[in-house]
């Protein structure tokens, strides 16, 4: 399915890959992406998110994208940019600050939402991958638990998907994320077996693996309200900031595994309790 010396067994593939969603501007959270408040926490201020991305090229060994995986081209481990959901910001901000710092970014675009407001349109999708940017499937409808979907809900949501994006591009397709965060091995088996090279999940690690064929990259987020100062250490690879994302994502492990069903709900209300304080307080 891929090139590469890791193809053949003989490296250790690694990447430093950061996970980002929506850049907006003035608080306007439901500008881009998804209109919801568990969405908005993943979201960063244009201000902020300039602030992450000097930090970042500050300290970045080697900016790459995904394709240097996939081509063997692996020491030193390249820092990857990512951004999930495929919001109207890709296209109106975060690409134009990309290529003004350097980078090429992945956008992983949600395609039942291609279009709609708050999401990029077919053009706009066309124009970005014409301007050196890496465009990926991150499903067609965004499944709340992705891991608990049927085998053909799987095979459906990753090919549908990667099939439409294959139409606006006039080339294949064979980049992904996981929605949600909800990664599993089963997961990964459909991207493979709907002809997918890579897939970039939520888990914190360096080391990618191979699922049936399919590289698995996982990812570093970063949210609205982390520093610029760990955007810079995730991407110089530091230790402490990889073990702290660590800890944190099993932390979120446990609760979903402990919430179940419950946990989308819960986290919601408790998303929307927090952004209603803010807002007062932001008024007062």
């Amino acid at each position: 399915m891929f090139a590469g010396n890791f193809a053949r067994g003989d490296a250790v593939v690694r990447a430093l890959a950061l996970l980002y969603h929506d850049v907006v501007e003035g608080g306007d959270w439901d500008a881009s992406g998804f209109p919801d408040p568990v969405s908005a926490t993943y979201k960063l201020e244009r201000h902020d998110f300039e602030r992450h991305l000097a930090a970042a090229s500050a300290v970045a060994a080697r900016r790459g994208t995904v394709h240097d995986l996939l081509e063997g081209t692996l020491d030193p481990p390249p820092v990857l940019l990512t951004f999930d959901d495929g919001g109207a910001s890709a296209y109106g901000c975060i690409a134009d600050m990309l290529e003004r710092a350097g980078w090429r970014g992945h956008f992983f675009i949600t395609t039942d939402y291609l279009g709609t407001p708050g999401f990029v349109g077919r053009a706009q999708v066309r124009e970005l991958a014409e301007r050196g940017h890496v465009i990926g499937t991150h499903s067609c409808s965004h499944p709340t638990r992705m891991a608990r979907c049927s085998w053909d809900r799987l095979i459906a949501e990753w090919s549908r998907s990667a099939e439409t994006l294959a139409d606006v591009l006039g080339a294949p397709v064979r980049v992904a994320s996981v929605p949600g965060g909800a990664f599993s091995r089963r997961v990964a088996a459909a991207a493979a077996a709907a002809g997918l090279a890579a897939l970039f999940t939520s888990e914190p690690t360096v080391r990618c693996r191979v699922v049936d064929g399919c590289l698995v990259v996982g990812r570093y987020v970063l949210r609205r309200g982390a520093p610029a100062a760990v955007a810079a250490a995730l991407a110089s690879g530091a230790l402490s900031a990889r073990l702290r994302q660590l800890c944190l994502w099993n932390l979120k492990k446990v609760a979903k595994a402990v919430g179940g069903d419950l946990y989308p709900t819960l986290s919601r209300l408790v998303h929307g309790h927090t952004r209603s304080d803010s807002a007062r307080a932001t008024r007062a």
